[in-house]
């Protein structure tokens, strides 16, 4: 029996690439016009990162996390990077840099669930965060940011959705507004649902189960927590935001049911949601953390941020063909190959030729299919010290010196 990727993991092969490149490449060209750096963390931390930053009434940490004992410790290969570049943050003295401190990243993600369209076990986000800044300016340039790099992909037809869950002081009467609401129908929600009414009612808005959304519709569960105030500082810091929207003139609709699916947040919560996709259709979400740097032993430290998944993304654009290369060489002489190969590499050109050295007309058949021109090098050419050199777009040839050839545009 062959041995094959595990369940929920992917090979992204040769012909694919091209997206992602693209995809990267897009997230480095937008990111640097606002001052985002990059950063790389470890794909393992200390599970109790992940257990205080991310919270143990999440499902990520109860039923998702891949986590294994190593000479007595618990490590984790990470969920999600939010909380290990604000571990980094602290464990590198940024907090002492002249904020805004702005970092972006990518790479891979681990959660046991169940895969589906757009969404694997192991799979990539691609994700910023600022810290230092109070002000709602922060949450305005995170979330153009994110329009900005959307629309560099090609990506127009998105929908911003925007809430505030408040802060500490606020959030009480919203929690008790929404278990007061719920408290008539509790007994027919999911079992999820039941266990987070005491520990983090909010994450019941977050549930995806058909029984219960349909249970909030016909309860009117909107309308009854749209009469709950934020205190003064949150009221302000949500006028802010939205004030800064309009003046960038991103479009938005406000939903009172957002609270995405991570303990964290403080204060602005956000998605942006393509109409492309199905009821999974979120491609960003992000907000406020505030808090999350003192839960994790730092200073208090204002915080922002999101997060997209790069497989969905990946699902959304359009398919990227792969580069023809600049030269195939056609010959049946490997030494003056492999010279020739060397030398137009130094120069800069992608360069490929058969190793098995078959037949001209099969080595052209091959080059026609991968390289731009081919690079004819038979005996009469190795006498005569130049190159017949093939366009292969026009079938067009002629014979070259050296210097001509690599005067060809690439």
């Amino acid at each position: 029996m062959s041995i094959k990727a595990p369940k929920g993991t992917k090979d992204i092969l040769p012909e694919e690439i091209e997206n992602w490149h693209f995809i990267q490449k897009t997230a480095e060209d937008v990111f640097l016009k606002s001052n985002f750096k990059e950063i790389r963390t470890p794909i393992i931390e200390e599970t109790d990162l992940f257990e205080r930053g991310v919270g143990d009434t999440t499902d990520i940490v109860n039923k998702e996390m891949y986590t294994f004992t190593k000479s007595n410790r618990s490590l984790t290969l990470r969920p999600e990077n939010t909380a290990g570049v604000v571990r980094a943050y602290l464990e590198h003295n940024m907090y002492r840099e002249s904020p805004p401190v702005k970092l972006w990243y990518f790479g891979p993600m681990f959660r046991y669930e169940r895969p589906q369209a757009g969404r694997q076990r192991q799979f990539h986000q691609i994700g910023v965060e600022m810290f230092g800044v109070q002000d709602a300016s922060a949450d305005a340039e995170c979330i153009l940011l994110a329009s900005e790099f959307l629309k560099g992909l090609g990506l127009n037809d998105l929908t911003v959705e925007i809430n505030s869950l408040g802060c500490d002081k606020c959030r009480g009467e919203y929690k008790e507004q929404l278990k007061k609401a719920i408290a008539p129908f509790l007994d027919k929600l999911c079992d999820d649902c039941k266990s987070r009414y005491e520990k983090n009612p909010l994450r019941i808005l977050d549930c995806k189960n058909e029984t219960c959304t349909k249970l909030f519709e016909e309860h009117d569960l909107k309308n009854s927590l749209s009469g709950v105030k934020l205190c003064d500082e949150c009221a302000i810091h949500y006028k802010n935001l939205k004030e800064y929207l309009n003046a960038l003139n991103i479009n938005y609709v406000e939903n009172t049911f957002l609270v995405r699916g991570l303990d964290y947040y403080t204060k602005t919560v956000f998605e942006i949601k393509s109409n492309s996709l199905g009821s999974q259709n979120a491609v960003c979400g992000g907000g406020r953390y505030d808090g999350l740097l003192e839960t994790l032993g730092g200073p208090k430290t204002p915080a922002v941020g999101w997060a997209m998944g790069v497989e969905r993304l990946n699902s959304l654009i359009s398919v990227k063909k792969v580069d023809l290369i600049d030269f195939f060489i056609v010959s049946n002489n490997p030494t003056e190959t492999l010279k020739l190969a060397v030398k137009l590499r130094e120069h800069g050109f992608k360069v490929e030729f058969d190793y098995n050295f078959r037949k001209f007309a099969k080595q052209l058949e091959k080059a026609s299919k991968t390289a731009k021109y081919a690079i004819i090098l038979g005996e009469d050419e190795i006498k005569g010290g130049y190159y017949t050199v093939k366009n292969l777009a026009v079938s067009s040839q002629e014979k070259l010196s050296f210097d001509e050839v690599l005067n060809i545009k690439k």
